[in-house]
């Protein structure tokens, strides 16, 4: 695990998307291409903000990038809560990324063959190739959730499938959503976590005693990669002993 504490959001969005680049620009030397899973939600749109700006846009090869989701919520693509639609505005569209290369998920089939219908194309993109994400980039709910391993939920227990539907019974809602083991084979995996409302959930994944029914995020512990936290000095405030 390594730790990138900065004074800021904007400069943790900024750190984060220095590493981003570094790191897709050493997948796409080192294979020729980049396997890459988004997260939802309003921290990371902030970041493909950034990544889509004159700023940062031509010092990656995005025609060698493939695009995955971490999680989705189960609701048409086109409404505002959908992970596909926000990243489609902030990043696909203003980069002009191709549609081939990308892989939302469908959430017209019914959540259980959603989740099913992803594994598959997952596992077809792969081939013969060990299902490795070069980079995954999640977010911390203030409950010490990340993608939508959401506390006392079995998708918590599932230990073979890639994809889970998961019904989350406090938003009468369903997700679709990669599994702890398949996000813990990927080479880097990436929190992205800022805001004083996130410090309580920060402690207790990296210092309260393991308990994943409680705390969900607990559960991502690289195989053979890194975990990487990049925090503002107000989401790490009750870690500073360990930063």
């Amino acid at each position: 695990m390594e730790l990138h504490i900065y004074k800021s959001a904007d400069e943790v969005i900024t750190g984060l998307a220095d590493f981003f680049v570094d790191t897709v620009n050493k997948a796409i030397a080192t294979n020729g291409e980049c396997n890459l899973v988004l997260s939802g939600g309003t921290s990371p749109k902030h970041l493909y903000e950034l990544l889509a700006s004159s700023r940062y846009s031509r010092k990656i090869d995005w025609t060698k990038i493939w695009f995955f989701f971490g999680d989705e919520r189960y609701v048409p693509f086109t409404d505002k809560d959908n992970n596909g639609l926000m990243a489609k505005q902030s990043l696909f569209d203003p980069l002009k990324i191709d549609e081939s290369k990308i892989f939302f998920i469908n959430t017209t089939l019914k959540p259980e063959a959603a989740a099913a219908d992803y594994a598959k194309k997952i596992i077809a993109h792969f081939g013969k190739n060990p299902i490795q994400f070069d980079l995954i980039l999640l977010g911390l709910g203030d409950n010490a959730h990340t993608a939508s391993l959401f506390p006392h939920t079995p998708v918590l227990f599932e230990m073979k499938a890639l994809m889970s539907a998961v019904f989350i019974e406090e938003l009468k809602a369903y997700r679709i959503t990669m599994t702890a083991p398949l996000i813990n084979e990927a080479h880097e995996i990436v929190f992205l976590v800022y805001g004083a409302s996130k410090a309580t959930a920060v402690h207790q994944i990296l210092k309260a005693e393991k308990n994943i029914a409680h705390y969900p995020a607990q559960l991502i512990e690289a195989e053979e990669g890194t975990v990487h936290w990049f925090l503002d000095e107000a989401a790490a405030l009750q870690i500073k002993d360990i930063a």
